[in-house]
């Protein structure tokens, strides 16, 4: 055949693939065109072959399939497994993996394959293969006329909505808040900014209730695809409501402050671990390895071994080391007269060192029980001058409040959220993926 043939058949199999390709983008399968009209597209000066009857129908040599990748598979192995060249699916995957990472998939997430058959071969040749590694994007990665592939992503749109949702506790916040189908990511938020004043462990109360206003991003078919940001919060404790909004200054930076334009934001978190129980309070205890009396210079937050401990605040590792009876250490200069210790952990975060810059809620290392403990639990230490104080009881400074232009344009912005909290109807019970 002449070199210009070539050339048109070139261009045939690339617009048949563009046609398979448009499919997978848009999430809805398009089915490969069959070989009857393939054949009526040649050119004239390509001679066709002679149709099939039609009580036969002809198989088209281009197919695509659908598979869920199962539980410990691999990528590449699931492409195997329906077929594909195991060097064309290697290839493909690792042209994914500069756009996602292919150990990190996820079992059961959906893929769409794109395959040609080869005469005289058993194995497929890999035209394409297209997965949505999150809600917001596809990503398929397409082999060209030359056997190599390339990776291309596709962006979903998506539609941010806002979502007004309450509940009153009478077990746990945690529980109400999942009645109330608030997202796992916003209780998180919500508990992070009221953790500088609130103490989760003996604060709440039955009876006590919250209030959240939040955003979501939702797809064509209004499926949540993730949650946004936590616009507005009120938790009221013992009867008394305590109100954050979130507010960017002129600066750009992103802040929660409460009514009268306080940072929510303090040197110091009042407990850095989620989820742990308090075990130990500060001052004289009966030791419990020792056998007698003495001082607690700190407090013990029972948790599971593993669980992530949080710098409290901005500053600088001093010591990270084994020491003694505290096992595996962590002491963090915050200030000239602040520092924080933490104690007993199974390991350090990477990296972690004498000399290095942490911000609060850096994660320093994780529960265990080194040095002298008698169970899984993190002890943790506030000092003062180089004294050890009552880490509950230890007042931290609050950051620099609003004050002049950016206190009244945070005012304004208040009473606009206010106003469009008042007319989102509350939701009975948000649908979250």
């Amino acid at each position: 055949m002449r070199r210009a043939d070539d050339g048109q058949i070139r261009r045939l199999t690339l617009r048949t693939l563009a046609v398979l390709l448009i499919g997978f983008a848009a999430g809805s399968p398009v089915a490969a065109p069959p070989l009857r009209a393939v054949v009526q597209d040649l050119p004239p000066t390509i001679k066709k072959p002679t149709p099939a009857p039609v009580a036969a129908p002809v198989e088209t040599p281009i197919s695509e399939k659908s598979l869920r990748l199962a539980a410990g598979e691999t990528l590449v192995g699931a492409l195997i497994r329906v077929g594909a060249d195991r060097q064309d699916a290697q290839d493909a995957v690792d042209a994914l993996a500069k756009s996602v990472n292919p150990r990190k998939l996820p079992t059961g997430l959906d893929i769409k394959v794109g395959l040609e058959s080869v005469p005289g071969l058993k194995a497929k040749k890999l035209l394409t293969v297209a997965i949505q590694p999150d809600a917001t994007r596809n990503v398929v990665a397409i082999r060209n006329v030359e056997g190599r592939y390339a990776a291309h992503e596709v962006a979903k749109a998506l539609t941010r909505e806002a979502v007004r949702a309450s509940g009153r506790i009478e077990d746990s916040l945690f529980m109400a808040a999942t009645r109330a189908g608030v997202p796992v990511a916003v209780l998180s938020e919500m508990i992070r900014l009221y953790s500088y004043d609130v103490d989760f462990q003996r604060e709440i109360q039955p009876g006590d209730s919250f209030e959240l206003y939040f955003e979501r991003l939702v797809d064509a078919e209004g499926a949540v695809a993730k949650t946004g940001d936590l616009l507005f919060a009120a938790l009221t404790l013992s009867g008394t409501t305590h109100r954050l909004y979130r507010h960017q200054l002129a600066s750009g930076r992103v802040e929660h402050y409460d009514e009268k334009g306080r940072n929510v934001r303090k040197a110091l978190l009042k407990t850095p671990i989620d989820g742990a129980r308090l075990t130990s309070s500060f001052g004289m205890r009966h030791h419990p390895m020792l056998g007698f009396n003495m001082m607690h210079r700190g407090v013990d937050f029972g948790a599971p071994v593993g669980t992530p401990i949080v710098a409290a605040g901005d500053g600088t590792v001093e010591v990270a080391g084994l020491q003694d009876a505290y096992g595996n250490y962590v002491r963090i200069r915050h200030t000239k007269s602040h520092a924080t210790a933490y104690a007993h952990m199974s390991r350090f975060a990477a990296g972690m060192k004498a000399g290095k810059r942490v911000r609060q809620g850096d994660v320093i290392g994780y529960v265990g029980s080194t040095g002298r403990s008698t169970g899984p639990h993190l002890h943790y230490e506030v000092l003062v001058a180089n004294k050890q104080v009552n880490p509950l009881s230890v007042k931290s400074p609050p950051s620099d409040p609003l004050a002049g232009k950016e206190l009244a344009l945070f005012l304004g912005a208040k009473k606009e959220l206010d106003t469009r909290i008042a007319a989102t109807p509350m939701t009975v019970r948000v649908a979250s993926r």
